[in-house]
């Protein structure tokens, strides 16, 4: 199965965008502020008391795309989903932090105790090295999209234009091929279990 094909949208200008020019991001907003005010009303929570309104998250989303030096607009891949798709995706996951942390309580620090503070130390953690061709291209990158860009299998689907079950298909026989090689036999040597196989139902 290949990804679908992008056609090219002439208001989201990507070398325009990240240069700042100013009628590249008049065109931009226009366009496409109804689209990211869309994904966002589709967000649990957006919209009741005290945890963000719509307008409030669409400007959010805007000046996110603009932060350490339009980061997220340079990693866009036209190649892998259309503008609108893709801005979906960011939108929405950019409302889901916003609304989280409006959740968190504030607890001014002097009535935090002291013990509160203390933490144990963080030992890095070991990287799994994945033997090359054990894993197909595809389960790689649902894999890399669900565990490093910590996207939700939904999400996953939207980027890649394929149903949710076939991301959780392929999510599922990748682990099984993982399990296959890290978990050892009885009476065979002991690998590492790679952290990922952590479970992803959502």
């Amino acid at each position: 199965m290949s990804l679908r094909k992008t056609e090219p949208d002439a208001d989201f200008d990507q070398a325009a965008l990240v240069a700042g020019e100013e009628k590249a991001w008049g065109r931009f907003i226009a366009r496409f502020t109804r689209v990211v005010a869309s994904a966002i009303r589709t967000v649990p929570g957006v919209g009741l008391p005290g945890r963000g309104e719509s307008g409030d998250l669409v400007q959010d989303v805007f000046v996110k795309l603009l932060a350490d030096e339009r980061r997220l607009l340079k990693a866009y891949d036209p190649a892998r989903a259309a503008p609108a798709t893709w801005l979906t995706i960011v939108a929405r996951s950019i409302a889901r932090d916003r609304l989280r942390a409006k959740q968190r309580p504030g607890v001014p620090i002097e009535d935090v105790p002291e013990a509160a503070f203390a933490v144990d130390p963080i030992l890095p953690a070991e990287k799994i090295e994945i033997p090359a061709g054990l894993l197909s291209p595809r389960q790689e990158l649902i894999l890399s999209l669900l565990y490093d860009q910590d996207m939700d299998v939904a999400d996953a689907a939207a980027f890649l234009n394929i149903e949710a079950q076939t991301v959780r298909s392929m999510h599922h026989k990748a682990l099984l091929k993982l399990r296959a090689h890290f978990v050892p036999h009885p009476g065979g040597d002991a690998l590492p279990a790679p952290s990922l196989l952590r479970d992803r139902r959502d």
